[in-house]
């Protein structure tokens, strides 16, 4: 037995997968004349034991005609197991497992009460060699067990219940002698809504019924919904018993049709009054997809199934192996009522290899009648089982094996009783019978052990109703114990063939959200309700239904329409730009005519106008001006890191040199003209050439604030991504603002030193006096960089560098033109005023005049 469990643990994944590719398909008539429909009514099978070997004729001589054809296929599937038994030569050799049928108790204690006669209901309550039962296996409907299990405990019988799973039927305290084979439906909710996510349906509403089971089931599928973000439209409690029930149905009938909903959950009992709000509108067509579990996958007694949609039905099953040889069973037992396929559908479904190739049909929604059947009967069929009488297959089963073993344990007395009847302990056995384990006949392991079950496996069935037949196929199923994104398997190619849809039915509270949008959750609803925006500025949404956009990276930016991110354009002032190739010339061409005027001046260098005006410092001043006009061309192109620290020293720099040397000879014209008597000493002053020192002194100055500046804060390499959408701008980042200010206002302040003592000689003689031209010269100069201050601040970009390269060469410009156009148009256009002739005679005549 326990090499059978292990062969089966290693084989049981590959045998699922085999399955799935082989799909089955079943079909079943509508019975119309059986006015019970499939309705179920409790039976009860009392079990014993013969020495040797029952004769086939046993099984035939015990059906009841008078029941329904639901209770004589749990009748075959109880005597089919017990002839598999008895003819099993490795399970209880030479003894026959045989069976007392009493059914619809139920309905006899409605009429006559409780018989007096204790011994025809109530097992074990025996005199003297009547006869005495091992087990007497209880169901389908709950309704017998609870009633009459009170009096099975009080008779010494033990029960097994082989209905649907009932939690209040698993207290021990009031039912210590009861026990279930059939499976829990813990994994239900986990299962349908992993149907649910993925169909993608998260707007869903629920039936249940008003009992202990339906309100867990539903507090179960809620936690499920919340972990995978699925909502409930709408749950319907059908009460039972309530006196204003027809009030109550038109309100659950209301709920149903005004909600936009397109999928509902069925669950509940099905005896309780779920299934009669569906009978009471059965004319009512219902444009929904329901999915409910195998207890609803039922004929009602108007002959119509109980679920019934154009879109279809998802029925939930526990997994069941198909049997071989049980149609043959039937039809061998009973052959004057079930000797052909027609009389079998009738009774339940029966099952075939439906081979999609095979079908003459595209679209079996599409296929007529006549075509559904020549496809049909090509096939070989099996009779299925339903639900209940795979448990109570089991169950005969699980008794076998349960006695098995006991006797195997107790092999010493069986001399004792030679030739006599056993007296076996129903205790004992039910004993060995909660802890059964073992292998059925199809290969399904079958573990009585509650507490050690493994998940459920569910086949997952789509039925399609036509007008006088219904086909069901399988088009998944569900393994619990299998890792979680492999516990549901869903086939597309049979969806595809079985409906009619181009795509699955949505059944959504909001429309999915495009590309480029979020959503927006709507107040007061639920999270599956929702608005779309659209994604704000550099952020994207590249799929559906995404709860926030995400942001693009800093080194790309969002397209108009917000689905995905593109590479953002490096961005610097190159000498490709239309702008940087005007610059650059600009900043040639200014050098040029300055270098220019440096050759003018250093030809006429020994001419009044140049030698007058102190030509040191006119050479050191044009020299100044040269480097001033070819700083521009450190700031365009590419910036590194090297580029970033020339930029602002030789700036500082070379601007600092141009602007004391206009100092140097601004001083030097005060005290040239100012000084009417002149001492020994500042004569010295004035031949000696201290002006000239000025240069460096003040240079020295600016070296030290641009040493201090590199040393704590440099410039550096900076990526500006949010001056410019869709642009990353390279620009030179000043490092120190404050240091960059300080280099600024020390130029500012000698412009200012100068333009002071310029215009404090403007008035002086003007035959050499330059005085005017430096007092302009430096005005100018102020007013471009205290402009420049306030435009910095307010550009971006490759403006930013625009405006500092147009101020250099502007102030530049300034000093150049108000300083040296003069004395170039007088050494160029007027030779004759430089000379020392002329400015004698000039002097004469005014000294005459005054």
């Amino acid at each position: 037995m326990l090499s059978l469990i292990f062969v089966f643990l290693v084989l049981k994944p590959a045998l699922i997968l085999c399955s799935l590719t082989d799909p089955v398909c079943f079909f079943r008539i509508k019975d119309k004349e059986n006015l019970e429909g499939d309705k179920d009514i409790d039976c009860s099978f009392f079990i014993y034991t013969e020495n040797g070997s029952m004769k086939n004729d046993y099984f035939s001589g015990n059906l009841d005609k008078q029941m329904t054809s639901k209770n004589v296929h749990l009748i075959f599937s109880l005597y089919f197991a017990m002839e598999e038994i008895n003819r099993n030569p490795h399970i209880l050799p030479n003894i026959s497992l045989l069976a007392n049928i009493k059914c619809n108790l139920m309905e006899k204690k409605k009429k006559y009460g409780l018989s007096p006669k204790r011994s025809e209901n109530f097992p074990n309550y025996y005199c003297k060699n009547q006869r005495k039962y091992l087990i007497v296996l209880t169901g389908p409907t709950w309704g017998g067990t609870a009633t009459f299990g009170p009096f099975q405990y009080m008779s010494r019988t033990p029960e097994l219940y082989y209905g649907y799973f009932q939690p209040f039927l698993n207290v021990h305290e009031q039912f210590p002698h009861l026990y279930q084979i059939s499976p829990t439906d813990t994994s239900l909710p986990l299962a349908m809504v992993s149907l649910l996510v993925h169909f993608r349906w998260n707007w869903v509403g629920v039936i249940i019924s008003d009992e202990d089971r339906g309100i867990h089931f539903l507090s179960e599928l809620r936690e499920e919904m919340q972990r995978n973000i699925v909502c409930l439209a709408f749950v319907s409690i059908i009460i039972h018993g309530n006196l204003s029930f027809l009030k109550m149905a038109e309100k659950y009938f209301n709920q149903i049709m005004m909600s936009s909903a397109r999928v509902v959950i069925v669950y509940g009992d099905k005896d309780s009054t779920v299934q009669l709000n569906f009978i009471l509108r059965k004319s009512v067509t219902f444009n929904r997809i329901w999915v409910s579990m195998s207890q609803f996958d039922r004929i009602t007694i108007k002959g119509e199934f109980l679920l019934n949609s154009p879109h279809g039905t998802l029925i939930y099953s526990h997994h069941i192996s198909e049997i071989s040889g049980f149609k043959q069973f039937i039809q061998r037992v009973h052959p004057s009522n079930y000797s052909n396929e027609i009389s079998l559908v009738r009774l339940w479904w029966i099952y075939f290899n439906c081979s999609l190739s095979s079908s003459n049909c595209k679209k079996l929604k599409n296929c007529s009648t006549t075509n559904i059947f020549k496809w049909l009967f090509r096939h070989q069929f099996g009779m299925s089982m339903s639900d209940s009488s795979y448990n109570l297959y089991n169950a005969v089963y699980a008794v076998a094996h349960s006695l098995h073993e006991m006797l195997l344990k107790q092999v010493d007395i069986w001399p004792e009783n030679a030739g006599n009847r056993l007296e076996l302990d129903s205790w004992k056995i039910f004993s060995y019978l909660k802890n059964i384990k073992f292998v059925n006949t199809p290969g399904d392991l079958v573990n009585m052990n509650q507490k050690t079950k493994q998940d459920t496996e569910y086949d997952i069935f789509y039925i399609t109703d036509f007008k006088y037949f219904g086909i069901k196929m399988t088009i998944g199923k569900f393994s619990g114990h299998f890792q979680s994104n492999q516990q549901l398997y869903i086939s597309d190619e049979m969806i595809e063939w079985a409906t009619d849809f181009r795509q699955i039915p949505p059944s959504v509270c909001s429309r999915p959200c495009s590309l480029g949008h979020r959503k927006s959750p709507q107040e007061g609803k639920a999270i599956c309700c929702f608005d779309c925006n659209p994604c704000p500025e550099n952020k994207i949404s590249n799929m559906t239904n995404m709860d926030d956009c995400v942001k693009c990276p800093d080194d790309q930016y969002s397209n108009a329409k917000r689905t995905h991110c593109l590479k953002k354009v490096l961005t610097f002032l190159a000498y490709e730009d239309p702008l940087g190739m005007c610059l650059a010339g600009l900043a040639l061409c200014f050098s040029s005519l300055t270098a220019a005027v440096l050759a003018i001046f250093l030809k006429h260098q020994d001419t009044p106008t140049i030698k007058a005006n102190n030509r040191v410092l006119s050479y050191v001043l044009l020299i100044s001006l040269i480097f001033c006009f070819l700083c521009p061309l450190l700031y365009i192109g590419h910036p590194n890191m090297a580029t970033c620290i020339l930029q602002q020293t030789a700036f500082a720099i070379v601007f600092t040199v141009a602007a004391s040397s206009v100092l140097a000879k601004t001083i030097t014209v005060v005290l040239a003209f100012k000084v009417t008597v002149p001492d020994r000493r500042m004569r010295w002053f004035l031949t000696s050439g201290a002006p000239n020192f000025i240069i460096p002194i003040c240079t020295v100055i600016q070296l030290i604030i641009c040493g201090i500046w590199m040393g704590t804060s440099p410039p550096f390499v900076d990526e500006d991504v949010h001056a410019k959408h869709g642009h990353i701008l390279i620009v030179c980042n000043k490092g120190s603002v404050i240091a960059f200010h300080c280099v600024l206002g020390y130029l500012v302040s000698l412009a200012l030193a100068s333009f002071t003592v310029a215009f404090l000689a403007r008035n002086l003689p003007d035959t050499f006096n330059e005085a005017k031209f430096l007092t302009f010269s430096m005005l100018v100069f102020c007013s471009v960089w205290i402009t420049f201050l306030p435009v910095y601040q307010s550009t971006k970009g490759k403006a930013t560098v625009t405006v500092e390269i147009f101020c250099i060469l502007a102030s530049s410009a300034g000093l150049l033109f108000c300083i040296f156009a003069p004395k170039c148009y007088i050494i160029l256009f007027k030779p004759q005023k430089n000379s020392f002739h002329k400015i004698t005679k000039t002097h004469s005549k005014l000294a005459i005049i005054h």
